[in-house]
């Protein structure tokens, strides 16, 4: 058949379809439409058109429907050709379409009213306005009409187009809304200044604008609005008042949506205040504040005093923001003070100081003036008095003796060089700043001078001392003493003697007690300061001694009766002649028995008993006993190869089963390790001991039932070094000073060796107590190095030896002396060379004269004179000749002499008058010290006439001559006990005046 070319289209209208089609070829006599439903074929329209037509509508159509549209031409000859084609109607749109947020941040929701007509779905596009970022893009349903768009941005406008689908028809109606703002968060007001706050806050990206306004809340008038775009997280508020309280609201606006924010308070820093003084009120003892009043707000004022140079808080005042002083009183005198004045505005501060203000002082009080014992010096004292410090005075008689100035803190000052016996008066004030108290007096005396080279000694009698002191030269008038036992501190008896005594003897007293004199000068009402004196009396030796058998194996037990009289402790030396060694140990005075232990079996011992008193012994008489033999010999302790290790040995003399080796330290015999050892083992270290220490063994053989001792071994560990040696010498002696510390461990004592450096002679030694960390070398040579070598020492044994190499001062120059050989330009020095050695000597020359130091000489140290050149004729110089060995030097006594002066020259004489002559000379170089003008008749040459002048002389008259009488004149120059003279001149006087007119 023919074809049609049928086309449809709705032209955006969705109750019609337009169809239209081509003419056939030849034309037609007209067409024929039929318009039914799709599927059941039922018709719904029909039509009809007219020829040369080629479209037609169809109206009245449901939108959104397919449609099925046939087309009958009408032919010639009554032909028909048809076309069928299907064709959709476009959807209607949705109606009364809504997007509402609800008031939420994150979401919206879109409603709306389905369009007339049917259709296949919706398709809803969600668009972020600014963005233009397609934010959901969903197909629904076609029975849908709401539908949730959340995880929204908050504050943000969104565009949404809904889309009706039919087929491949769609019609779409879209709408704009906002989600609501979300509200900012930790909004914070600072001050930034005392003119601006800073504000600031998070989550300010939810809100599209911000609106800020900031309100005085002292005015309560709004000071600054302000609205920001979205982003804006601070804002500085500027221009505003200090110290002042502001309020700031904070609201956020989205489209139509505006969400009231937090609101924060903050107050601007306050301005400190201006010209803060602190200065004298009229009522004693106060003090005004004044300051300037500064610009701003403020709540009040808090004004704080500040006391001392440490400025204590010791008041505090708050007045009113309108106030610009406030008076302190009742303060303390003589105080210093402070003021720091704080301007508070709300928590913040702003403060000023003033400069330091006083109050006027007190005297002090409790002013004392004591001498203290001391004949030369006295004490003055007194409570302290608040201010910067005091203005002492003392005097004699009404006549100023030293006055002082002290600061603060020192309540006492000691006057000294004063004459003994002697009243003195004391005054003292205090100084406040410009201010000072009235004066406090008191008086007091000096003592008198004690007795010198007081000395006590019992003579070697029992119950007797005798006292013995040289008289002092003070004038005392007698001389006091009090006897006491040292140790008890119970007095004896008094003693008052003339003041031509210089002895006493004291009887009937205690033996073997130590006693202490105690004596005093006597001067009218007061006592000198007491000089002391101590001795033991001899001790009686003891009486009753015996040594009997303990009948243990390796024992013996002493007895002994003490005697009358006091002892410090026994010394018990027990020895065998059989053995070089012995045994010494002290017991207390309390003691009368001891048991030596560790005895050697079947041996004849010899005991003495020593009473020690003081530095006094007196031995007893000797007791003898024998020890029961042993089966166990030969027990031997001796060092380990460490400090603190003992090796143990000993001979097996048969029968046994094992050994019990028990150790314990020697001195408290509380046993501190036991050993067990098998049978045939002869030896034994015992390790973890304590150097220095002394310990005891006892070997114990076991046999069955029986047990018998071995007898008790002695040894010591080694002992360690001292440390940190140093030697130095003493300027006063020749000696060295040795110090050392004390190592670990314990000691018997320490051996000091001393060897001079070079030397092959032996070295000296010295023994130190145990306790000791200090020796003196003494005897030394001056100006000489030694090696000073120390041990550790217990018992037979000694540690490594520490070592150190010192020298002794030097010793100085004797018979220096400086000599004039006749030269007016030299002098001559010699010396007599002193003990010891040195490195060479130094040999200064100074002039008296000039004040000056004008040749120094180094000189070997086997040198023994010098002489000095080219110096000042007539000048006084002085001579110090020192020894010197490294860095130590010893000096002369200063020797002084003249050099010669040289005679003066160009002497002329002339007569001005018939009874005198004027003398004219002039000097070379400096001069002399003085001149001398002899004057002699030049016919007889009696002399006439003699004159002593200064150095500065340079001419002289001589008056009372005879007229007309020819006078011989010689001037000479003197320098100490030299002189030079000029040769005689003679000239004549004038005849008399009468005669000559």
């Amino acid at each position: 058949g023919i074809l049609l070319n049928v086309s449809v289209s709705d032209h955006d209208r969705s109750d019609s379809l337009l169809l239209s089609w081509d003419e056939p070829e030849g034309g037609a006599k007209g067409y024929l439409l039929a318009l039914s439903s799709l599927g059941s074929g039922m018709l719904l329209q029909n039509g009809s058109a007219g020829p040369n037509t080629t479209s037609f509508w169809f109206h009245g159509l449901t939108p959104g429907t397919r449609y099925e549209i046939k087309v009958t031409a009408t032919l010639a000859c009554m032909d028909t050709t048809s076309q069928t084609i299907t064709a959709q109607t476009s959807p209607s749109p949705v109606r009364n379409l809504s997007l509402s947020s609800g008031g939420s941040s994150a979401s919206l929701r879109a409603a709306w009213a389905h369009g007339h007509g049917r259709r296949d779905g919706y398709r809803l596009a969600l668009w972020h306005s600014d963005s233009q970022t397609l934010v959901k893009n969903v197909s629904l349903l076609p029975g849908t009409s709401t539908f949730l768009f959340d995880g929204l941005l908050a504050g943000s406008e969104y565009a949404l187009k809904v889309s009706t689908l039919a087929g491949s028809s769609q019609a779409s109606t879209s709408i704009h809304q906002w989600t609501a703002p979300s509200i900012p968060t930790q909004l914070r007001l600072s001050p930034g200044s005392s003119t601006s706050l800073v504000a600031s806050w998070a989550g300010a990206a939810g809100a599209a604008w911000l609106h800020l306004e900031l309100r005085n809340l002292l005015t309560q008038k709004v000071s600054t609005t302000l609205s920001a775009r979205r982003g804006l997280t601070s804002y500085t508020f500027q221009h505003l008042h200090p110290g002042t309280q502001y309020w700031l609201g904070l609201s956020a606006t989205a489209g139509s949506h505006t969400m009231v924010g937090p609101n924060a308070t903050a107050w601007t820093y306050p301005l400190s205040p201006g010209n803060v003084t602190l200065s004298s009120a009229e009522e004693q003892n106060s003090l005004q504040a004044r300051w300037s009043i500064p610009g701003g707000q403020r709540d009040f004022y808090l004004v704080t005093l500040r006391e001392g140079e440490d400025s204590v808080p010791t008041r505090n005042i708050s007045v009113g923001g309108d106030n610009d002083h406030v008076t302190f009183h009742g303060l303390s005198p003589g105080q210093q003070y402070s003021v720091q004045v704080v301007v508070v505005a709300g928590p913040y501060r702003a403060s000023a100081h003033s400069t330091a203000a006083w109050t006027e002082p007190r005297a002090p009080s409790g002013v004392s003036l004591s001498s203290q014992g001391s004949p030369h010096s006295l004490l003055a004292s007194w409570e302290e008095a608040t201010g910067e410090g005091y203005l002492l005075a003392l005097s004699l008689a009404e006549h100023p003796v030293k006055n002082s100035s002290l600061l603060r803190g020192v309540t006492s000052f000691t006057y000294e060089g004063l004459h003994p016996g002697t009243l003195y008066t004391f005054e003292v004030s205090t100084v406040a700043g410009p201010y000072t108290s009235s004066p406090q007096c008191i008086s007091n005396w000096t003592y008198p001078l004690p007795p010198e080279q007081l000395t006590l000694s019992n003579g070697g009698h029992s119950t007797s001392l005798q006292a013995s002191w040289r008289a002092t030269s003070s004038g005392s008038t007698g001389y006091t003493g009090t006897l006491w036992e040292t140790t008890s501190q119970v007095q004896v008896r008094n003693v008052t003697v003339g003041k031509d005594w210089t002895n006493v003897t004291l009887e009937n007293l205690v033996p073997g007690r130590q006693y202490t004199l105690e004596m005093a000068a006597v001067a009218g009402p007061y006592r000198s300061p007491v000089r002391s004196a101590t001795d033991w009396t001899y001790p009686l030796a003891p009486a009753g001694v015996t040594l009997t058998n303990t009948r243990r194996p390796m024992g013996l037990s002493a007895f002994w009766d003490k005697a009358d009289g006091d002892v410090d402790q026994f010394h018990l030396q027990l020895y065998s002649k059989s053995h070089a060694a012995q045994r010494n140990t002290s017991v207390g005075p309390n003691t009368h028995n001891f048991t030596f232990l560790g005895l050697s079996p079947g041996t004849q011992y010899f005991l003495k008993v020593t009473v020690l008193a003081g530095p006094y012994r007196s031995s007893s008489h000797f007791a003898t006993e024998w020890t029961y033999p042993l089966s166990l010999a030969n027990v031997s302790v001796q060092p380990g190869r460490k400090p603190q290790e003992l090796h143990v040995s000993w001979v097996e003399s048969g029968g046994g089963r094992d050994h019990l080796v028990q150790l314990s330290v020697a001195e408290s015999l509380s046993i501190i390790r036991n050993v067990s050892v098998p049978r045939g083992v002869t030896q034994l270290d015992l390790e973890g001991l304590v150097p220095g220490s002394r310990y005891r063994v006892e070997i114990i053989s076991q046999a069955g039932p029986h047990r018998i001792s071995s007898q008790t071994a002695i040894g010591y560990t080694v002992p360690l070094p001292p440390r940190s040696l140093s030697a130095s010498p003493i300027s006063t002696a020749q000696a060295l000073a040795v110090h050392w510390e004390t190592a670990p461990g314990h000691r018997d004592g320490y051996l000091l060796s001393v060897l001079e450096e070079g030397s092959s002679a032996p070295p000296r030694t010295l023994e130190a107590g145990k306790d000791s960390t200090n020796a003196t070398l003494p005897q030394l040579e001056p100006g000489t190095c030694y090696l000073v070598g120390i041990w550790a020492m217990a018992g037979p044994y000694r540690s490594l030896p520490e070592n150190i190499t010192s020298c002794t001062v030097p010793a100085a120059p004797t018979n220096v002396s400086l000599t004039n050989p006749g030269s007016s330009s030299e002098l001559y020095t010699s010396w007599n060379k002193p003990p010891g050695r040195r490195d060479h000597y130094c040999i200064t020359l100074y002039s008296l004269s000039a004040q000056i130091r004008i040749q120094v000489q180094t000189l070997s140290a086997d040198a023994l004179n010098c002489t000095w050149t080219h110096l000042e004729a007539g000048s006084k110089f002085a001579v110090q000749v020192t020894a010197v060995k490294g860095s130590l030097e010893a000096s002369s006594i200063n020797i002084t002499q003249w050099t010669y002066p040289l005679a003066p020259v160009n002497l002329t004489l002339g007569s001005p008058t018939a009874s005198a002559l004027v003398v004219s000379w002039a000097v070379v170089g400096r001069g002399a010290e003085g001149f001398v003008v002899d004057v002699s008749d030049a016919a007889s040459g009696a002399p006439v006439g003699h004159a002593v002048l200064g150095g500065d002389a340079r001419s002289h008259i001589l008056r009372s001559l005879s007229p007309g009488t020819r006078y011989s004149v010689a001037v000479r120059a003197t320098a100490g006990p030299f002189h030079a003279s000029t040769p005689n001149l003679t000239h004549c006087t004038r005849e008399c005046d009468a005669l000559l007119a």
